[in-house]
This record gives C-alpha cells, sequence and structure tokens, in this order.
C-alpha cells in the first residue's frame, strides 16, 4: 500500500530558508520514496512506513542549525492503493475542474 505524507522541514532563522530546506529535499533522494516539493511543503509517496519514517527522519537531520522546526502529516490508507494524484484526482472530478485558480 502507498503510504502519502506532507513533510515541512526548515531550521528556525532569520532571512531565507531555502539552502538548508534544499539539504532535506535532497537528503530523500537517498530512500525509495516519490516527492513533489511545492511552496508550504514536500509531499512523498512510499511503499510502507517505515521506508517513510527513514527518509523524513533523514531530511530532518540534513539540515542545519540550532532549533529545526518539522511537520509531519501521515496518511496511511491500509484498505486501498492510492497516490497523491489519485487524491487530487478525485477533488478534480467533484470539481469539474482542476484544483487550482488561475490567479497568479
Amino acid at each position: 500500500m502507498t503510504v502519502i505524507a506532507m513533510l515541512s522541514v526548515a531550521p528556525v532563522v532569520e532571512g531565507s530558508m531555502s539552502g538548508e530546506v534544499a539539504k532535506a529535499v535532497a537528503a530523500l533522494d537517498d530512500f525509495e520514496v516519490s516527492y513533489e516539493t511545492n511552496p508550504m511543503g514536500t509531499v512523498i509517496e512510499a511503499d510502507d512506513i517505515d521506508e517513510l519514517l527513514a527518509a523524513v527522519g533523514a531530511a530532518h537531520k540534513a539540515v542545519d542549525g540550532d532549533r529545526v522546526s518539522t511537520f509531519l502529516k501521515i496518511d496511511d490508507k491500509r484498505t486501498k492503493d492510492q497516490t497523491a494524484a489519485d487524491k487530487v484526482d478525485a477533488v478534480e472530478a467533484h470539481l469539474g475542474r482542476a484544483a487550482r485558480s488561475d490567479r497568479e
């Protein structure tokens, strides 16, 4: 079954965090996960919870700083194999359109 998570890892600092966030994202490459980063975090998919948690731990440890803040939300649907894209597709089916606006 696919485990889907929303991960946000960042140092608690003034100024730009993008360099440290990039380290966290790069750490995911060492694991059997797929991911997509967006402005608010990174959606991760793994075949099992152990691989997901190992990847999240590595991402957290990759960020330098005296204080690191990590947010993790896990959807472990054990009765059905469902990808993150499937979840978006289901919402879009109800909307009858893409789940985004044209505003920039």
